[in-house]
């Protein structure tokens, strides 16, 4: 009877053991918790791709909006540049219109002193016949030209009072004339070539403007296609989102099944024990033995989830006048007269003279007034010295549309940096090409 009682308790506690250790269930929450990792993982990755998405458009619209604002600038440069070219041209024709009478004065002048040529010859005659000097006569016959003739016959001391007043008269009227053609002749040269220079100007801001157009839409079409990539990749985060939760819910009620079956299991096994001893009790004529009963307890491995969250770190004053135009490099443009008023200064409008004149003022260089500064005043700024000894911060002079028509700052290695019509401020290599041409040898220290 002893051996059959403890057989039957054996048989119990083996189905208990049986029924406590739930090997299914722990097997399914452990691939959801390795699946669960995996698709964390995933996010992760997929989170990491979205920031850098975003760091790729903000730095795209940063560019954009750079890109527009040198567009403005662009177009601002190209409207004062154009206005100052239909100005040039109207001065140009008034010019030439001047050219035009003085050659017509010039012109009835010669006339006039045809005239006079015919009435010195008879006076000369006159004089001869007379017995007067032959002096006189000799200087008219020996004469190339008539202007050769008032020259040489002022120098004739026998010259009668009146014929000298009249040589005198037309000495002064000739001087005059062709003073006054000279003049008008090399304005009309100034503004011709003034004319020449703003005409490749437009066409080189034209060309500008068609250049970052043309980048704009580049970086339009990049950055519609990023934000494309950023919203395909936020679409997966959230359906990797979704999966994660799910997950996460399923081990929940998994575990929450898996507790709920472990007590049933030990509550089905205490009533079996019960039920056993009580069967036991009955069988025996002499009181059962009690049998020391051990019950095993499964615990479900309890599995971790390690989140790691996405940690992200944080992400001029210029020193000296070489360096401190550099942040106009890009953000400038190239406008005739400009940088003479604070707006143009503030939107990046320089010609050439006006942009040395702020390089210095921003190291507290004063290089006389802003409103009348240019190449002609900076370069009387300083003292000229040899272009075998220029230097760092020395002003560069090139010949362009007339003699000293540019000016920049020399950086070293060959190199200065100027607003340039062709780039707004920039540094231009002096050492080969354009720039070594046009370069005049002319070096300013300040």
């Amino acid at each position: 009877m002893k051996k059959k009682m403890l057989l039957l308790n054996t048989t119990v506690l083996l189905g208990l053991g049986g029924v406590l250790s739930t090997p299914t269930y722990a097997s399914t929450i452990q691939d959801m918790e390795s699946q669960k990792s995996q698709i964390q993982n995933q996010r992760q990755d997929v989170q990491s791709n979205i920031k850098a998405a975003s760091d790729e458009l903000t730095r795209l619209q940063a560019e954009q909006d750079q890109m527009k604002a040198q567009l403005e600038r662009l177009t601002i440069a190209e409207e004062e540049n154009n206005k100052k070219a239909q100005k040039t041209e109207a001065d140009i024709k008034e010019t030439s219109k001047q050219v035009e009478q003085l050659e017509k004065e010039i012109k009835l002048l010669q006339e006039k002193l045809e005239k006079r040529n015919d009435i010195l010859k008879d006076r000369a005659r006159s004089l001869q016949e007379s017995g007067g000097n032959v002096e006189y006569l000799q200087v008219l016959l020996g004469s190339s030209s008539f202007g050769d003739f008032v020259d040489r016959a002022l120098a004739v001391s026998t010259i009668v009072d009146a014929d000298r007043g009249i040589l005198k008269e037309t000495k002064n009227m000739q001087d005059e004339l062709k003073t006054k053609q000279a003049d008008v002749k090399s304005k009309l040269a100034s503004l011709e070539d003034m004319k020449a220079e703003l005409d490749e100007m437009t066409v080189q801001l034209a060309a500008q403007k068609k250049q970052k157009d043309a980048l704009a839409k580049e970086l339009k079409d990049k950055e519609a296609k990023n934000e494309e990539l950023k919203a395909s990749l936020q679409v997966k985060d959230s359906s990797l989102a979704n999966e994660q939760s799910t997950l996460e819910q399923n081990i929940k009620d998994q575990k929450a099944a898996e507790e709920a079956a472990r007590k049933a299991a030990e509550q089905a096994a205490k009533e079996a024990a019960k039920k056993a001893a009580e069967q036991a009790q009955k069988a025996a004529a002499a009181p059962a033995e009690k049998a020391d009963s051990s019950s095993a307890k499964a615990e479900a491995p309890k599995a971790s989830s390690n989140d790691v969250a996405p940690t992200s770190a944080p992400a001029p004053k210029a020193s000296n006048v070489v360096t401190v135009g550099n942040r106009w490099i890009g953000n400038s443009a190239y406008v005739f007269g400009g940088g003479r008023s604070q707006s143009d200064i503030s939107h990046g409008l320089f010609d050439c003279s006006s942009f040395v004149h702020w390089a210095y003022s921003q190291v507290g260089v004063n290089l006389g007034p802003l409103g009348s500064v240019s190449t002609e005043t900076l370069k009387h700024a300083g003292t000229q010295v040899s272009s075998s000894q220029m230097q760092p911060g020395d002003l560069v002079f090139f010949d362009t549309y007339k003699k000293d028509g540019h000016v920049g700052i020399y950086v070293g290695g060959g190199k200065f940096i100027g607003a340039q019509s062709s780039t707004g401020v920039a540094i231009a290599n002096m050492s080969r090409g354009y720039w070594k041409q046009k370069f005049n040898g002319r070096v300013v220290r300040i």
